[in-house]
């Protein structure tokens, strides 16, 4: 354990999100999502888990240290601008800790695929809620005034 880290973020979830550079994009995902398969097209060609918690504690998690710019959101399929209730949590979780990253972009399931081959890791969680799968861009830290 480390002092003023979460301790949901491993040593894995640390690595990734320091390595990332501005504008790089990291997955994070339900259960459901075919994780192992797009992660083996990333950069990091593995998966990385944080088990045992769900989407919006993982992201919390996440938003502790991660500067985010943008953020997209899996639509429901048939259903394109309906925000089911795992998305409203991650989004009231951006609100609260990175407001300038704005509101969810909603990607059709399959081009959400897509993009997240282009993620530079996929980070796996147990939630077992559907279309709790989101995509973050990293943005950056300003110097010190």
């Amino acid at each position: 354990m480390l002092k003023g880290l979460d301790p949901r973020l491993g040593a894995d979830v640390l690595y990734a999100l320091r390595s990332m550079g501005h504008g790089d994009t990291v997955v994070i995902c339900d259960g459901n999502f075919p994780a192992d398969h797009i992660a083996r097209q990333t950069g990091l060609g593995d998966l990385i888990a944080i088990a045992n918690v769900s989407v919006p504690d993982a992201i919390e998690a996440i938003l502790s240290v991660l500067p985010v710019e943008d953020a997209a959101r899996m639509e429901v399929m048939g259903a394109p601008d309906e925000i089911p209730a795992i998305q409203a949590e991650v989004q009231a979780l951006l609100d609260r800790h990175e407001p300038s990253a704005g509101q969810l972009r909603g990607i059709e399931r399959f081009a959400f695929y897509e993009e997240a081959k282009n993620a530079y890791c996929v980070i796996s969680t147990g939630e077992r809620r559907f279309y709790g799968c989101i995509i973050l861009t990293k943005g950056v830290i300003a110097p010190d005034a």
